[in-house]
């Protein structure tokens, strides 16, 4: 009995000690020891497609969030739980219904981020940033897939409504304050596309050609600012190549720069499917494979049984991803309702809206309108767009169009005109259907097109209504970018007899006509915008759209956005044109030389994109960067820079001396001294602030900063972020083009920054 009592006690010593060790967040190296081979090379690939009951196919549902684009990989041996990543730019994309429920689980379609760049306030985005992250905490889901912040090289590009602007600071500036609001909520973000990607014209292979300054004063420098401002928990590599290399595959980007230079602490996944060598990947320190599939952990078991792969390098890779595993909700036991506050959510958005919508123009003080009857011509104003389609889109409960909006704001709508307008778009989808054409009438998937209004019809219209609204819309997405053609960057010639002929029936009656743009990117406006008497940009401006349009043309609330992209007089006037696939068509044929702007693309501009291009070769605009106007003018005075160190102090007054209550976006350029030789732009963006909703006669000191950093530019020569010594000036401004104040600054020494030689063409 005795020695039956001493076996047994044995046994169960040895099963204590056989038992493995559990993941803590103080002992990921002790369980990165204990695991296998094969199980460190599974957990970095991903579980979306194992196929397994651990996630399932990508984007359809999934056992943790149906509808989430992918998970993690799970260990109960080791206490390790998967996390699980979900779209978007625009708010939390997963399935609105879900198998065995009769529960829906929608999420707010947020404005686009063309729309939160536009508002210029940093405050504002962190709000809606909170707004995103308590759904995705309340959804379960662990990390959004967002944001976005790849440059507006080109307008074309056809992701360019996830994107923030053409110029890095705005980019990184909005970029951080998205993050920091998302996390708040103690879930994840992923800054995407790390880098280059600023076309979806063959995207996956696509080899951009860029000089190492370009690189890091403009395509780089918005992830350099979003991450030293935000520390994102995990940062997406993008599809294409750069200077030969993808740019998962690349040590010089993802370890080098961001990690050794940049100090980022997280995690680093490709973006689904994206890389060809697993065991590239794992050495340049890209830790997590997406969406994950067997054959990419098996590569990685080879190369590291073969000795081609350095264990080491792996093991970092796994110790980054268990660090986001003992984040997430279910590692912490985080408990999540599935009913986030959509209805404070809607208002948040609303106001959003209204923050980023831009006046573009208002002759004779056509806007705000009165209350009175207002007749709607083009689709849009029926079937508005909310945002852009593929994983920038939202599964929301509703979009309300301006048609709502405005009745929803008191205005009358003209009837007959809607009723048309109603009954041509229900005998389209019905049409659409049919032959089996997809159909939303929210916005996305198949356009119907626009309606061709009879002159008779314009005319009873302008008889029987107060002023006319003309809304043009455009759609764009994920997989393919936009055309130089009509009917997309171009107006057709039927929008543009719209508005000419509405706008001179209006007209002739003493009336007023307004276009407003439902748009995600630029449009062409040189050849049309002297005829209506005022333009709004409303952008894609979330599901609120249609309020927040009838807030700013009645006037209970003044427009303050400002464009983050100059508007062009022609697409082929932009520096990149030269240089970009504008109106491409894949072929099937194979191709036996590489195709130039497709296969590979040469950043042939340089430095010199957007308003750094316009200004440095004294080319006209359409509407020039941080261009917008509001109800209100607003006076600058007083406008001062000091120094602390390395840092400059910039203030100025501004006043309101209108008569309606707005705010003011207020910019500071820097032009380097006259007397450096390197080639520069005339003047760069630094810093910009955002007024208090000011009153009529209020007055609000505005302080930006900046520092010795901020003005350096990088000499590929010295391999190093140069400040020239001399003085600069410091011009404050309302847009690119108009300039308030004018002040300078001395840099007694030249400061250097030493960096890697990184990058280089292939």
């Amino acid at each position: 009995m005795k020695k039956l009592a001493l076996l047994t006690l044995i046994l169960v010593s040895n099963l204590a000690i056989a038992q493995p060790i559990k993941l803590s967040k103080d002992n990921i190296r002790e369980v990165i020891a204990a695991m296998t081979l094969e199980e460190k090379a599974t957990l970095v690939t991903g579980a979306s497609r194992y196929g397994n009951g651990n996630a399932p196919i990508v984007g359809q549902s999934s056992v943790l969030v149906q509808g989430a684009a992918g998970t993690s990989y799970a260990f109960d041996r080791l206490g390790i739980p998967a996390f699980v990543m979900a779209d978007g730019p625009a708010g939390l994309r997963i399935s609105p219904t879900r198998n065995d429920q009769t529960n829906t689980f929608y999420c707010t379609g947020f404005p686009v981020a063309t729309v939160m760049a536009s508002s210029w306030n940093t405050t504002l985005v962190e709000q809606v940033g909170k707004a995103v992250g308590q759904e995705v905490k309340e959804y379960g889901v662990d990390i959004l897939l967002a944001p976005a912040i790849n440059l507006h090289r080109s307008l074309l590009c056809g992701r360019n409504f996830e994107y923030y602007s053409e110029d890095p600071v705005v980019t990184g500036k909005i970029a951080a304050a998205m993050i920091n609001g998302v996390e708040s909520n103690n879930v994840g973000t992923s800054l995407k596309h790390f880098a280059f990607n600023n076309q979806e014209t063959n995207r996956n292979n696509v080899n951009a050609i860029i000089s190492p300054r370009a690189a890091r004063e403009l395509y780089l420098k918005g992830f350099e600012i979003a991450v030293k401002e935000s520390q994102p928990w995990t940062i997406m590599s993008s599809y294409n190549r750069i200077n030969g290399s993808h740019t998962s595959e690349s040590r010089d980007l993802i370890t080098t720069i961001l990690r050794n230079e940049w100090g980022f602490e997280g995690m680093v996944m490709t973006d689904w499917n994206g890389g060809k060598d697993a065991s590239a990947m794992m050495k340049a320190g890209n830790d997590l494979l997406m969406p994950g599939n067997p054959a990419q952990s098996q590569a990685i078991i080879n190369v590291v049984k073969a000795g081609t792969l350095d264990e080491s390098y792996l093991d970092a890779c796994v110790y980054r991803v268990l660090e986001i595993v003992t984040k997430s909700l279910r590692f912490n036991g985080t408990s999540y309702s599935n009913k986030p506050d959509l209805n404070a959510h809607a208002q948040v958005a609303r106001n959003a809206a209204t923050e980023g919508m831009i006046l573009l123009k208002n002759d004779n003080d056509a806007l705000p309108l009165a209350k009175a009857k207002l007749a709607l011509f083009g689709v849009g104003s029926y079937d508005f767009i909310a945002g852009g389609t593929g994983s920038g889109d939202v599964n929301k409960a509703y979009v309300v169009s301006p048609v709502e909006g405005l009745a929803n704001n008191g205005f009358t709508i003209n009837e007959k005109l809607k009723n048309a307008y109603t009954k041509d778009l229900e005998a389209q989808k019905a049409k659409n259907q049919a032959s089996g054409k997809r159909y939303q009438l929210l916005g996305g998937g198949f356009r119907p097109s626009e309606r061709i209004v009879a002159k008779n019809e314009i005319s009873a219209a302008a008889r029987n209504s107060s002023a006319a609204i003309i809304t043009i819309s455009r759609q764009a997405g994920e997989g393919a970018d936009r055309k130089a053609i009509e009917g997309d960057f171009y107006l057709t010639a039927s929008e543009k007899a719209l508005i000419n002929d509405v706008t001179a029936a209006f007209k002739a009656k003493g009336k007023k006509s307004i276009v407003v743009l439902n748009i995600g990117g630029p449009v062409e406006t040189f050849s049309w915008k002297e005829v209506p008497d005022a333009i709004l940009l409303a952008w894609q401006c979330g599901q609120e759209g249609g309020n927040a349009i009838s807030d700013i043309l009645c006037g209970a609330i003044s427009p303050s956005g400002k464009l983050t992209s100059t508007f062009p007089i022609d697409i082929m006037d932009i520096g990149a044109s030269a240089n970009f696939p504008n109106n491409y068509i894949a072929s099937r044929e194979a191709r036996t030389e590489p195709l130039k702007d497709v296969d590979y693309v040469t950043y042939a501009e340089d430095i010199f994109v957007g308003y750094r291009f316009f200004d440095k070769f004294e080319k006209s605009v359409s509407y020039p960067f941080g261009y917008g106007l509001s109800y209100t003018t607003f006076k600058y005075s007083n406008a001062k820079v000091s120094k602390e160190g390395f840092k400059y102090m910039v203030t100025v007054d501004v006043k309101n001396v209108g008569k309606a209550a707005g705010k003011e976006v207020v910019k500071a350029y820097v032009s380097a001294p006259e007397s450096i030789t390197m080639n520069k732009p005339v003047k760069e963006l630094k810093a910009f602030a955002k007024t208090n909703t000011l009153q009529p006669g209020q007055s609000q000191t505005i302080t930006m900063q900046f520092d010795s950093y901020d003005i350096a530019s990088y000499d590929e020569d010295r391999v190093a972020w140069v400040t020239d010594s001399g003085d600069y000036k410091l011009l404050i401004a309302a847009s690119s083009d108009d300039i308030q104040c004018q002040l300078t600054f001395r840099v007694p020494a030249e400061i250097t920054y030493p960096t890697h030689k990184v990058l280089l063409q292939q």
